[in-house]
């Protein structure tokens, strides 16, 4: 089932307007597992999407789309950002008009990220467009102490956090825990915009008991 799902989700392919073509990105998912000291099958279980599906990603010879980039991101402890974009190490980066990435989903609905890449940070910040009637989608939770906080510029947007749903208008605002199942969808008829900052933590290695140093006993002083 899974690889009947992957690959209608990668007939409709996203746009991206990052300077990576396909297998640009798939290098760098691969580095980015690699580094993590994953093997495909340990993402495939950190994030419901098929080891074979996972292979042609990385081989560039797949798109995922938007919702399946970030269950890939999200199994990485990263953000959709570092898969697109180079780390800025300077202490000041200006984004001009039309230097941001910019993933277009098939359904109509764009994530334009507004945040450089900082090494050793993992916080995105975004401008999302949807269209009216339009379902983005749910997303996987992140790890255990990432933070969203999300802004309503324009239209209304159904959030949907664990099963809950709230309703958002222009001018309302929200923040919640990111380790939770969260949705978006246009509620409304109208174009729906927000910016969402996301601030991600990361999964706690297991802990390994400390031995005790053999040895003798102390001199008392």
């Amino acid at each position: 089932m899974a690889d009947s799902a992957d690959s209608a989700a990668a007939q409709s392919t996203p746009r991206l307007s990052s300077g990576l073509d396909m297998a640009g990105l798939g290098a760098r998912l691969r580095l980015e597992r690699l580094r993590r000291h994953l093997s495909l099958q340990d993402l495939e279980t950190r994030t419901g999407v098929s080891r074979s599906m996972l292979s042609e990603v990385e081989r560039g010879s797949k798109v995922p789309t938007v919702l399946v980039l970030d269950r890939i991101a999200t199994g990485l402890d990263t953000s959709i950002a570092r898969l697109l974009g180079d780390e800025r190490a300077a202490r000041v980066v200006v984004l001009r008009r039309g230097e941001h990435d910019t993933a277009y989903d098939p359904a109509g609905w764009e994530r334009r990220i507004l945040s450089p890449v900082l090494p050793g940070v993992e916080f995105e910040l975004m401008r999302t467009t949807i269209p009216g009637g339009v379902d983005a989608g749910e997303f996987d939770p992140h790890a255990p102490g990432s933070r969203e906080y999300l802004a309503m510029e324009r239209g209304t947007l159904r959030l949907t956090l664990d099963g809950v749903e709230h309703l958002l208008r222009a001018g309302d605002s929200i923040y919640y825990a990111g380790d939770c199942r969260h949705a978006f969808a246009n509620a409304g008829r109208e174009l729906c915009v927000y910016y969402l900052a996301m601030e991600l933590g990361r999964h706690r290695a297991p802990e390994h008991p400390r031995r005790r140093k053999q040895g003798g006993r102390r001199r008392r002083r």
